[in-house]
């Protein structure tokens, strides 16, 4: 196949609040939540890419040295039909109150469990958000 082959790169944040709720954030145009996040600019480090996007979609400061790696993972897209999206997730902490911003149109707090009070994309609801109930421990208020 040709490029549309290849999947969608992109960086995501796990942001979780003191009461253990993971923020998501939906799309203008989109019915569908997803991680905040978004593509790398040519020659942008990971973390940098991370932090211009939660500034721009969320206006919250990412405080690089609280991110770690939660892992790589990869499903259908939910904005490009046909397409797949691989992402590279990081639990980090911001520094501001989260607020819609550029293209988001609305954020929801949720536990990072099913039954979701919202519609959560693939890649969160079935990859991110369960490995962030692992690496927490099956017993965490996640």
């Amino acid at each position: 196949m040709s490029a549309a082959a290849e999947p969608i790169r992109t960086v995501a944040a796990v942001i979780r609040d003191q009461d253990g709720r993971v923020l998501l954030v939906r799309k203008r145009g989109s019915d569908t939540f997803i991680q905040p996040g978004g593509k790398r600019e040519p020659g942008e480090a990971t973390l940098q890419t991370l932090a211009r996007e939660l500034e721009e979609e969320l206006g919250v400061a990412m405080r690089a040295a609280s991110a770690w790696r939660l892992g790589e993972f990869e499903a259908d897209a939910v904005n490009e039909p046909g397409r797949r999206v691989r992402t590279e997730a990081y639990v980090v902490e911001v520094d501001g109150q989260p607020e819609v911003r550029a293209e988001i149109e609305e954020l929801a707090w949720v536990l990072p469990r099913a039954p979701f009070p919202v519609k959560v994309a693939p890649l969160s609801a079935g990859h991110v958000l369960p490995a962030l109930r692992e690496a927490l421990g099956h017993g965490a208020s996640a």
